[in-house]
């Protein structure tokens, strides 16, 4: 059963700790000098006994060295890290861990974070959240014969959606790990070494925080005097609403 098939939505602890099995499955690859290439919710199977199983390595390569090439027609559109999207040929482990922050989103809201109809309108989706391409990648772009007299639009100011602005009640340990793995430089996107020792993956680890949180609001109400109501100023309205899912991005070139 692929793991598409699971309901999706907020996570319950049982389905974050099979993502955590699965997101090991990747780091265990990746420590072995392996990269996948091709992460996405149908090459991650589930077993009725829960067992995770991470399938089809039919993309994978065995990293080498720094600074060699590798085919950059890899990964399915959705879940392809803008190095690839622009044709890129040296890149490393990031693009696994761009796939797995996609995944991770997907399984939050139930739908593909940027369903792309084309390379060019997956860059769009991307840039219209995260801002522009890094120097070398919009470099790439322009040289790159695939793309030859093609554009990325600029996308309209309106139209701009944060990660904040599509998971508006995300837990800040969900949304740190979520934007660790989507950042545009893959040098700045977090290791799976640092991604295994997160605070989503570690829930424990928040609690010496909550508990040293939980005394000091004690003695806040210990300290000052009762004041009728709860002093909680209503939210403006429509304040935290999602905004509602377009599909009338870039057409298909």
């Amino acid at each position: 059963m692929s793991w598409r098939d699971t309901q999706m939505g907020s996570l319950t602890q049982q389905q974050k700790t099979l993502y955590s099995r699965s997101y090991k499955l990747s780091t265990s690859a990746i420590r072995n000098s392996c990269i996948h290439r091709d992460v996405k919710p149908e090459n991650i199977l589930l077993t009725k006994q829960g067992v995770i199983k991470l399938c089809d390595f039919g993309f994978a390569r065995i990293l080498t060295r720094p600074g060699d090439d590798y085919t950059d027609y890899v990964a399915t559109r959705w879940y392809r890290a803008p190095e690839l999207l622009v044709g890129d040929t040296q890149y490393g482990a990031a693009v696994d861990v761009w796939a797995i922050g996609c995944v991770f989103a997907e399984m939050l809201s139930g739908q593909p974070l940027w369903p792309g109809k084309s390379d060019v309108d997956q860059l769009y989706l991307i840039i219209r959240t995260l801002g522009k391409l890094i120097p070398r990648h919009q470099y790439i772009f322009h040289s790159n014969e695939f793309f030859h007299g093609a554009s990325i639009p600029e996308p309209d100011p309106d139209d701009v959606e944060t990660l904040e602005e599509k998971f508006p009640h995300n837990q800040p340990a969900a949304m740190a790990f979520m934007k660790g793995c989507l950042r545009m430089d893959p040098d700045d996107r977090l290791t799976c070494e640092q991604l295994l020792e997160s605070a989503y993956l570690n829930p424990t680890r928040e609690e010496p925080e909550k508990r040293n949180r939980k005394g000091r609001r004690r003695q806040q109400t210990q300290l000052l005097p009762h004041i009728p109501g709860n002093g909680v100023s209503p939210a403006p309205e429509g304040k935290n609403k999602p905004r509602p899912q377009k599909f009338d991005h870039f057409p298909n070139i």
